[in-house]
């Protein structure tokens, strides 16, 4: 597999918002991100998070009475996606917490990813998923990765396939 920047892994996504004290609340009490420490020469108003091995930099908009508003939850718009142990837990607290979300369900043979999709307090869409139900098969290669919360395993293709078909 072809890698020509030597990249490593996902750091951090960067999200413009109307108010960062707003989006701290939401991404620490609804994600459970934690906030960490940001280099002191950064002189605008922002907050870094961090959790699950990623990094959330969260700006503060210079208009923030311009920014767009909240479109309809769309399954099929600009997201970032959680895997959870849990999406009957995951529906329950977010229930609770009066969070409007949208329920989805993917199928590949039999097997099934269910997602709940809803937004931050700027718009930006969240999926929660147990995603790591389907394998991550690549087109060009005869490989499966299987990924999950931390470590993905690249097994022999034919190797997987074995080991789904009973003998």
């Amino acid at each position: 597999m072809a890698n020509p920047l030597q990249l490593k892994s996902l750091n951090h996504i960067s999200i413009v918002c109307a108010s960062v004290e707003k989006s701290v609340d939401f991404y620490v009490n609804v994600l459970g991100f934690s906030p960490i420490k940001r280099p002191s020469s950064l002189d605008f108003n922002g907050a870094w998070l961090f959790n699950y091995g990623i990094g959330i930099h969260l700006l503060q908009s210079e208009n923030p009475e311009g920014m767009p508003k909240t479109a309809p939850i769309n399954p099929k718009d600009n997201h970032i996606s959680f895997q959870c142990e849990s999406i009957a837990a995951v529906e329950k607290r977010l229930q609770q917490m009066k969070i409007e979300y949208v329920k989805n369900r993917v199928e590949e043979s039999g097997t099934y990813v269910d997602q709940l999709f809803f937004h931050d307090p700027d718009g930006m869409m969240i999926e929660i998923c147990n995603c790591d139900n389907i394998p991550v098969v690549p087109l060009t290669e005869d490989k499966v990765w299987s990924c999950s919360r931390f470590n993905c395993n690249i097994q022999n293709h034919q190797q997987q396939i074995q080991q789904m078909i009973p003998m």
